[in-house]
């Protein structure tokens, strides 16, 4: 009986002291918000709902579920090839912002979980990102 009130004494003690995954998302999600500010709102529009046939929407956008590894690469290494994102083909040029692993991170976090997307709370890391790059 004492063992298991250790036990779980211990895991009180972790949940209340050691950050969790969602606390974790979320402060990333709020840094993701000030980033998309400065450099995609331009295009890529406030509410994420792009410009139609020039600027793809992030907001709704299938591309981001089917394949959020190349929605990484585009942030990472810009984007010079076309897309389809909800069924609409778009071929323009996505300059590289120059972002480091954890603002790519952040900015794909606020994005995967803004304007009716969900990332079912997992969260996009820079080791993550690192790893695109890896494999690029």
């Amino acid at each position: 009986m004492k063992l298991l009130l250790i036990f779980l004494s211990g895991i009180i003690f972790c949940s209340a002291v050691l950050p969790s995954q969602d606390d974790a998302l979320a402060k990333s999600i709020e840094r993701g918000k000030a980033i998309y500010a400065e450099n995609c709102v331009t295009c890529h529009m406030g509410a994420g709902e792009g410009v139609p046939s020039t600027f793809p929407p992030l907001a709704k956008a299938d591309f981001l579920v089917k394949t959020p590894l190349k929605a990484i690469e585009a942030i990472k290494f810009g984007l010079q090839e076309k897309i389809v994102v909800n069924g609409v083909n778009y071929e323009g040029m996505m300059p590289n912002p120059g972002l480091d692993n954890e603002e790519i991170a952040d900015v794909m976090n606020y994005i995967q979980n803004s304007w009716g997307n969900t990332s079912n709370k997992k969260i996009v890391t820079a080791k993550m990102v690192e790893e695109v790059k890896q494999k690029k």
